[in-house]
């Protein structure tokens, strides 16, 4: 029998080293897998190029990594909530890839399957196609690096022919991803709105991390309730329900109001 499951966070990422690339789940700070974070961060890995739609706030999710000058690049869709991270990218310490978010979902889900690339209407017409959109400044404020022109091919849609962008796969070296309940084959159940990137980041992992607040036996969730097949999960650790969660943006109104 496959037994997956490691004994801490700390063993499940020790064999992360600098330099590696990451898929991290999470959208703001919904699904955030903040134990292997953490563990991450106290061991000391650095020049980290990481993959997630978001980079936390400044001190929750992958924003402590980043306040720690851990990161070298980040391929995100949205990057708003956070001033280190504008502070880091405007003065040239930190590199990043604007992806657009269904792109970026779909690029992560692609290199999970095996697709090397696929093309989408989505950014033709814009710098996301044509290139020059900035990904490293130079301390002055120039722009040391700029994205790349990409491929544009004209496709019979219906009847219309329309432009497509060429995007690629995203593969990394680990995947690191929170679900609600796993069991020890690595079979993945996300629990409402933070299945969210999960999926995508541990398919895209080539080892995937996954942190679980309960961990089952083989057989005890039903199969045709979960999420992610234990095939893309490679080590799970249990870290209990009482992990703590943190609101991105609290709106829920004051009572009587």
């Amino acid at each position: 029998m496959i037994d997956k499951q490691w004994g801490s966070p700390a063993e499940a990422v020790s064999d992360i080293p600098d330099g590696s690339s990451l898929a991290v789940g999470g959208f703001g700070l919904s699904g955030n897998p903040i134990a292997l974070i953490e563990a991450l961060l106290a061991q000391g890995t650095k020049d980290l190029s990481v993959v997630s739609n978001n980079c936390g706030v400044d001190d929750w999710g992958l924003g402590v990594l980043l306040a720690a000058q851990r990161i070298r690049k980040m391929t995100s869709s949205y990057v708003g909530e956070n001033k280190e991270f504008e502070r880091q990218f405007l003065s040239g310490e930190l590199e990043l890839e604007l992806t657009p978010q269904g792109t970026l979902a779909e690029k992560l889900r692609a290199g999970g399957s095996g697709i090397a690339a696929f093309y989408t209407q989505t950014g033709v017409g814009t710098q996301v196609a044509e290139g020059g959109l900035p990904r490293r400044y130079n301390p002055d404020g120039s722009v040391a690096v700029a994205s790349p022109v990409k491929d544009v091919r004209t496709f019979d849609v219906d009847g219309t022919p329309r432009d497509f962008v060429l995007e690629e796969a995203i593969t990394t070296d680990f995947s690191l991803v929170h679900a609600l309940r796993g069991d020890r084959h690595g079979n993945l159940v996300f629990n409402k709105s933070a299945r969210n990137f999960n999926p995508l980041a541990a398919m895209a992992g080539r080892i995937c991390i996954a942190q679980v607040e309960q961990l089952v036996e083989p057989g005890e969730l039903d199969p045709d309730a979960i999420h992610l097949p234990g095939v893309f999960v490679h080590r799970i650790v249990e870290v209990g329900v009482d992990i703590p969660k943190r609101i991105e943006r609290r709106t829920v109104a004051t009572e009587g109001v």
